[in-house]
């Protein structure tokens, strides 16, 4: 999986996009909670200040659908990676427009700009082709370090590689290299942990692992798909309907494999999707239909725990809760 690099391309005074994964947790008075995923940029970041590209830094956070929505601003990471970068990153208003063009076209060599929340027009997860060449036209190369997002043919992911020379950053370069050797010649046993809210998110993720690992752990939100295709009562938990039968015919193909697949056997449920609601942690056969599935239980925890302690190769992709809570 070799992937072209940023090191091997000449940026002094070229206009860089960045992709960047900066959809960080914030608190109720938004004030970043996490900023590892920030912190995980900077070597590219620094890499192109020091080359003397003038950096267009591209990213979305939660999930505004498509709509402008204040909570869902980027501000406040503009904010933190001034700070870390001990330099003034520009906050743009928009992340398409004239004026953006406009700001873009002031920066000097070493410059850092953050476009506005990519998601925040619904052409973005569409990849559609329009807004894509829009948010290519802003600069000369395009770099992707955005590994979390990488698997989503989204505008500022695949749609912005027809129109601009696309190179991996220095994490995605990290992660490529990591996970290939993993999966091309992996010491067993091998295990793959993956959550976060949707199977439809991970499909071509799930699909794959079942070849190659020896137990597959699902926890998160789309644990809950896989719960309600065995049958079981999952309340008003996070579930895609959908994508119930793709779930049992995955469970059944592990099966006929001899692969095992771990679920959660207890969850921390609310009657509520909020942070300070009560909770309690119940058997996954004991969720009432008025219950979000808000997390994995300590009984799941230390099954989990004990299997990855006992592997020699670990993948992990996605939460097993909801961790901005």
């Amino acid at each position: 999986m070799e992937k072209a690099s940023i090191d091997e391309v000449q940026v002094r005074g070229k206009k860089v996009l960045v992709r960047v994964d900066f959809n960080v947790p914030l608190d109720d008075n938004r004030q970043i909670t996490d900023d590892t995923r920030i912190k995980a940029a900077l070597p590219t970041i620094n890499y192109l200040r020091d080359q003397g590209a003038k950096i267009i830094l591209v990213s979305h956070l939660g999930r505004p659908k498509g709509k402008v929505n204040p909570q869902y601003s980027l501000a406040p990471v503009a904010v933190r990676l001034s700070e870390l970068l001990g330099k003034e990153v520009i906050m743009a208003k928009d992340c398409i427009g004239q004026q953006v063009e406009e700001e873009i076209n002031r920066l000097g060599e070493g410059d850092v700009a953050l476009l506005e929340n990519v998601r925040f027009y619904e052409e973005e997860e569409k990849n559609n082709p329009d807004f894509a060449r829009k948010l290519a036209a802003l600069a000369d190369i395009y770099v992707n370090d955005a590994f979390g997002t990488a698997h989503r043919a989204h505008a500022s992911t695949e749609g912005v590689t027809k129109y601009l020379p696309a190179y991996a950053g220095f994490l995605m370069k990290k992660e490529i290299d990591v996970m290939s050797k993993a999966l091309e010649n992996p010491t067993r046993p091998f295990t793959a942990l993956i959550g976060g809210a949707k199977v439809s998110d991970k499909i071509s993720v799930i699909e794959n692992l079942l070849k190659k690992v020896d137990t597959l752990i699902i926890g998160g939100g789309m644990a809950n798909t896989f719960l309600k295709a065995q049958g079981l009562e999952i309340g008003k938990s996070l579930v895609e309907e959908d994508k119930i039968d793709l779930a049992r015919e995955i469970l059944d193909k592990a099966k006929n494999n001899g692969l095992e697949i771990l679920l959660p056997t207890d969850v921390v449920v609310s009657k509520e999707f909020k942070a300070d609601s009560p909770s309690r942690v119940v058997q996954v056969s004991a969720i009432e239909p008025d219950d979000y599935a808000l997390d994995i239980g300590p009984q799941s925890c230390e099954l989990f725990a004990a299997k990855v302690i006992a592997s020699q190769t670990v993948i992990w992709n996605g939460p097993m809760g909801v961790f901005e809570m």
